[in-house]
């Protein structure tokens, strides 16, 4: 797991950002935007095990909370932050905030060969 701020990100539009944070995966293969009200919100049931073949980027709009990665706390977010999951972690992002968390996520396709 990876995390960096919107600073972090390389001047130049989405295929060269993708490419620099994506560690060489392919493009976008699916994502989407998820908002969740409640503080303790768990992006998944607590029994589940949440792992993905491919990376996963996270990018916080509104709120903050904590990583629980591989079943143990993690790093704390906030708006602004850019979590890159790698494949096979266990993820969860739980909302702690007083505002709603609001997050982009993006499963990246395999690399090209």
């Amino acid at each position: 797991m990876r995390k960096l701020s919107v600073a972090d990100l390389p001047d130049g539009g989405t295929p060269a950002t993708l490419a620099a944070i994506g560690g060489g995966w392919g493009p976008v293969r699916r994502g989407g935007i998820s908002r969740y009200d409640a503080p303790g919100h768990r992006t998944h049931a607590e029994s589940d095990v949440h792992v993905h073949d491919v990376p996963e980027i996270f990018t916080i709009v509104q709120g903050a909370g904590v990583l629980e990665l591989d079943g143990a706390p993690g790093p704390r977010f906030a708006a602004g932050d850019i979590l890159v999951i790698e494949p096979g972690e266990n993820h969860h992002l739980i909302s702690d905030g007083d505002v709603p968390l609001v997050f982009t996520w993006m499963h990246l396709s395999a690399p090209a060969d």
